[in-house]
């Protein structure tokens, strides 16, 4: 985290702690500080919704998060969402029970895979809820073989 300045000032007329926070823009520094602040659990993520507007989601709603550009977009069954944080610092704030990475650019939820199939060409296709599709790159294909074959004893059926 960059350096942070903190300045303390005494006001008897407050009733309460007040805290402002002052930042040149938003960063995943800056969303890590203002979780830490408004007490959201772990479990939970700072995201913008359609219309700009921060809102905090559920990591079990996760289905997909997927690089877009500069940002993360994280679909949920009820929408998607964006976020400025990597998807590498997501990674670590998601339970790596629930959460596998597929690939690069995409980390998905295990609760929400529907099925998942082992190709005899060695790829690995994995529906999920809501109706998404995705393929896992050859790379990551050893570990989430592990993963889902942890999960089920069978490969290429339905969970």
């Amino acid at each position: 985290m960059n350096k942070v300045n903190v300045r303390c000032e005494f006001d008897p007329a407050l009733t309460q702690i007040e805290v402002l926070i002052r930042a040149p823009g938003e960063s995943a520094a800056l969303t890590e500080l203002l979780e830490q602040f408004n007490g959201h659990p772990p479990d939970s993520i700072t995201v913008t919704d359609n219309f700009d507007r921060l809102c905090v989601i559920s990591a079990e709603d996760i289905v997909i998060a997927s690089v877009k550009g500069k940002l993360v977009n994280i679909v949920t069954e009820k929408g998607s969402y964006l976020t400025r944080q990597p998807l590498q610092n997501l990674e670590t704030q998601l339970d790596p029970r629930s959460f596998v990475r597929v690939s690069r650019y995409e980390l998905v939820n295990l609760r929400k895979v529907l099925r998942y199939d082992f190709t005899v060409a060695g790829t690995l296709r994995i529906e999920m809820a809501g109706g998404i599709e995705t393929w896992a790159s050859r790379r990551c294909i050893p570990q989430i073989r592990e993963r889902l074959l942890g999960k089920s004893k069978k490969g290429g059926a339905d969970r």
